[in-house]
């Protein structure tokens, strides 16, 4: 499974319902989009740290790009840009859930719902 940043931030913001699916999820996977988004949010060297020491005590694989998973992005963002306005970063991540054939848990289900072939879970913040 791979999981998307809103899911990760939620959990850092210490919601319940991601703290729950996050554990239970252990190990699990990333685009190596979401753990760039992850660190553009990174407010100190205390948080980086964290971030850093859970990945790696969770065994988080961090799913490198490469040139399959570019030209994926690049088809997607050509087939869905003007239609669903699909994002560079979103278009990167479910390029990535493409090549590697897993699952996306993601609360944005409205960012990917619409990309064909693509195994998406909702995921449900209960706050």
């Amino acid at each position: 499974m791979i999981i998307d940043t809103d899911v990760l931030v939620w959990f850092y913001r210490g919601y319940e319902t991601a703290k729950k699916t996050i554990l239970n999820a252990i190990p699990f996977k990333v685009s190596a989009i979401t753990y760039l988004e992850l660190l553009e949010g990174i407010r100190n060297k205390e948080e980086l740290s964290k971030l850093k020491n859970d990945f790696s005590e969770w065994g988080v694989e961090i799913l490198q790009m490469n040139e399959s998973i570019s030209l994926k992005a690049i088809s997607l963002v050509e087939k869905y840009k003007l239609s669903h306005n699909l994002e560079l970063a979103d278009s990167l991540i479910a390029a990535t859930v493409l090549e590697n054939n897993e699952t996306l848990l993601t609360g944005n289900i409205k960012h990917y719902s619409y990309i064909k072939n693509l195994n998406v879970n909702k995921f449900e913040n209960l706050f």
